[in-house]
């Protein structure tokens, strides 16, 4: 696994789950540029939907195994943990 191209809250949750392929983080795939049809097809292979050419910035679902294996490729620049959004109440 590429840690540089991991964020840091998401190393502390990959820290957390160990190596479990049952385990499944949200996470941001930013791309170096927009994504080919080879790269798309990857995705598609790491369980990706909406993998679709011409994007540059992804939302996914992934196991630990298939953040390791996406961490490796060249053309990714990012991944990082989604978090949950916090409401403020501004009165």
């Amino acid at each position: 696994m590429n840690y540089q191209k991991i964020d840091a809250a998401l190393a502390v949750a990959l820290s957390e789950l160990g190596d479990r392929q049952d385990s499944n983080l949200i996470v941001f795939v930013q791309t170096a540029s927009a994504v080919d049809a080879a790269e798309a097809a990857f995705l598609e292979s790491l369980g990706v939907s909406g993998a679709t050419t011409g994007k540059q910035m992804l939302t996914a679902t992934l196991s630990v195994e298939a953040i390791a294996q996406l961490s490796e490729q060249s053309w990714v620049r990012s991944i990082r943990l989604s978090q949950p959004l916090k409401f403020r109440n501004y009165q």
